[in-house]
């Protein structure tokens, strides 16, 4: 059983930033990545932001330069800086975790989400 709990969603105004915390707990043997994703409201899920447990990041073109996603491998914790906010992001943010099982597949686990606001 993996569990990940997600932190700091709230509303901000147009140009401000927040920082999103997750921290994953449980049975973790190989981490592949940890990642975000959001969902917009009327919109599909989409990845925000990867990183694997080397440290190698991957953001999506609409959040490059604004955006920083980082983790603490100690703690299992994976976080994303938010900066420069547009109304735009405005969404559900999930937190995802893909560990390896066995060497040809992997699972995913998700947070519960948090509300991310921007207001116009």
């Amino acid at each position: 059983q993996v569990q990940l709990v997600e932190s700091g969603g709230g509303l901000v105004q147009p140009g401000g930033s927040l920082r999103l915390s997750c921290e994953a707990s449980g049975t973790i043997f190989s981490i592949d990545a940890m990642g975000w994703f959001r969902q917009a409201p009327g919109k599909q899920r989409e990845l925000v932001a990867t990183i694997t447990s080397g440290g190698t990041t991957n953001l999506a073109d609409s959040v490059k330069g604004r955006f920083t996603i980082s983790r603490d491998n100690a703690k299992n914790t994976v976080y994303l800086q938010m900066n420069r906010l547009k109304p735009e992001d405005t969404a559900v943010y999930y937190c995802s975790l893909r560990l390896w099982v066995g060497l040809l597949r992997y699972n995913n686990y998700w947070g519960q989400g948090t509300q991310v606001t921007v207001s116009s």
